[in-house]
């Protein structure tokens, strides 16, 4: 009989990874896990200077640099080991930043009544990417409702989103975005002030950026080139001097 399929739960991942990346989310999702903090994203680009770069946070969404860094030191030593990458690597620990991916049921509610950007693997309706305000996320039909701001006459103005299907997602950077996002990174609701509109935000997290070199392999051993050997057999005779030869050769000298 076969099993159910496992029923993904508000902090599961939806959004998965493909080739090198899966490989770099097979070896350091544990590690991660096990520091207490959520893996967000890991994106890959290859070429000249390729960068492996590792989203992190804290479950309440947060990520200083101390953050960066603890997990940094955990997951180094893990990808030099397995080496799920193959050749030369700038590794990158970050926070998901202000206009963040949302990759959880969990992130869809955190940041319900804010503007997003979603992009479904497979079409619904005619389209795969959509622009609007979110609505409360339903974590057991794995959906979310979005409101799309100025639709043709005759749409709707709210479309329901199948989770499942995602294909990526993360939030727009706007004012209103903004001024929430310093609230909750700062002190309680309760005893924080109104930011001004014109407030910039903190300084996100500094990525911690660490080259790793390609790996070390031991170089085939070159043939060693095989001196030819001289033939056996008789050599080249030697000329015999007869008694008679030496005779001669002395008296040619008179």
């Amino acid at each position: 009989m076969a099993e159910a399929p496992e029923t993904p739960t508000p902090e599961k991942r939806l959004v998965t990874e493909s080739g090198v990346a899966a490989r770099v989310v097979q070896v350091i999702e544990g590690a991660v896990e096990g520091l207490g903090y959520r893996l967000v994203r890991v994106k890959v680009t290859s070429g000249g200077n390729a960068t492996v770069q590792i989203m992190v946070e804290r479950p309440d969404g947060l990520c200083a640099i101390e953050d960066c860094e603890a997990v940094s030191r955990t997951i180094s030593p893990l990808l030099d080991l397995d080496d799920p990458v193959g050749g030369a690597y700038n590794l990158e620990i970050s926070s998901p930043g202000i206009d963040r991916p949302l990759v959880r049921v969990s992130d869809f509610a955190r940041w319900a009544g804010y503007e997003a950007k979603v992009e479904l693997a497979r079409p619904l309706d005619g389209r795969k990417r959509f622009r609007g305000i979110l609505g409360e996320p339903d974590a057991a039909a794995l959906t979310v409702p979005i409101d799309l701001p100025d639709v043709k006459e005759g749409l709707p103005s709210r479309i329901v989103l199948p989770l499942a299907d995602l294909a990526e997602a993360h939030l727009v950077l706007t004012d209103d975005l903004i001024r929430e996002s310093l609230r909750r990174g700062g002190p309680p609701a309760e005893d924080a002030d109104e930011p001004e509109a014109d407030e910039e935000p903190e300084a996100e997290a500094a990525p911690q950026v660490r080259f790793i070199p390609a790996p070390k392999r031991p170089k085939p051993k070159a043939d060693k080139p095989v001196k030819a050997k001289p033939a056996k057999g008789p050599g080249p005779k030697k000329p015999v001097i007869t008694k008679a030869n030496r005779l001669k050769d002395r008296d040619s000298f008179h």
